[in-house]
C-alpha cells in the first residue's frame, strides 16, 4: 500500500527501514525523518504523516526492548524525592 503519494513510499518500505535500523542499532530512536533519509527521500506535503507514523509504530521491532536489569532499590522513587 502506498503511504506517501508525494514520494511513493510504501508500507513495505517503511517496515523494511524500521527493521534495518533496529538491526543496525538496537537502541536507536526511529523517527519518520530517519526513515525518509534511509529511503533516500524527503517528506513533501505532510498529508501522510498520520498513516506514516501509524505504519511505523505497528512495524515489528519498532519498540526498543526494555532494559532487563532491575532498578536498584536505593534508586527507586528517587525522582519524587528530588522533585518535591
Amino acid at each position: 500500500m502506498i503511504v506517501c503519494h508525494c514520494t511513493g513510499v510504501t508500507d513495505h518500505e517503511i517496515r523494511a527501514a524500521v527493521g534495518w535500523m533496529r538491526a543496525s542499532d538496537a537502541d536507536t530512536i526511529i523517527t519518520p525523518g530517519k526513515i525518509y533519509r534511509a529511503l533516500g527521500k524527503r517528506a513533501d506535503c505532510g498529508g501522510c504523516m498520520r498513516l506514516f507514523v501509524t505504519t511505523m509504530r505497528s512495524s515489528e521491532g519498532f519498540a526498543v526492548d526494555a532494559d532487563p536489569r532491575p532498578v536498584p532499590a536505593e534508586l527507586r522513587g528517587l525522582r519524587p524525592l528530588v522533585a518535591g
